[in-house]
């Protein structure tokens, strides 16, 4: 199934580079830095990269998630500020990226270079069920690394 989303551009420069799928079998739409000059960025630093676009995705049954580029954070240690971005439904403003730099070495991202991706999911509303005590499971309350590693 396929949903249509409304896409707004704020960087002319985007229009020839716009989100697109890597391969037939991708997750994700690629999102580029919509820088002016490269950014550089310290072991440890973190800054918001701005994407050239809004998105708006009106269906209250979706929402679009930001993730990482594996590469960029096996390869460089660049990965999310807020390890994930939620952008709900109703949201109208412009897409940005929190990048970090964990490792120990700069690193320059270059403008219009691929740097996460955003993958678009269903979204299920629940209620809660108010109890004063859960039935048994299996797991019980064994808590956090009860069911081991292997």
């Amino acid at each position: 199934m396929n949903l249509k989303i409304d896409l707004k551009i704020l960087d002319e420069r985007l229009r020839h580079q716009l989100p697109r799928y890597a391969s037939s079998g991708a997750a994700g739409l690629d999102l580029r830095a919509c820088l002016d000059t490269p950014r550089t960025l310290a072991p440890g630093d973190v800054t918001l990269v701005p994407t050239g676009m809004e998105i708006h995705i009106q269906a209250p049954g979706y929402a679009a998630l930001i993730l990482p580029r594996s590469g960029l954070g096996h390869q460089y240690g660049i990965v999310l500020g807020n390890l994930v971005g939620l952008i709900d439904s109703d949201y109208q403003g412009p897409l940005m990226v929190s990048m970090w730099n964990r490792s120990q070495t700069y690193f320059t991202l270059q403008p219009f270079e691929r740097m996460a991706q955003l993958v678009v999911v269903p979204v299920m509303r629940v209620e809660f069920n108010l109890v004063d005590d859960f039935r048994a499971s299996a797991r019980g309350k064994k808590g956090f690394g009860s069911t081991g590693r292997t």
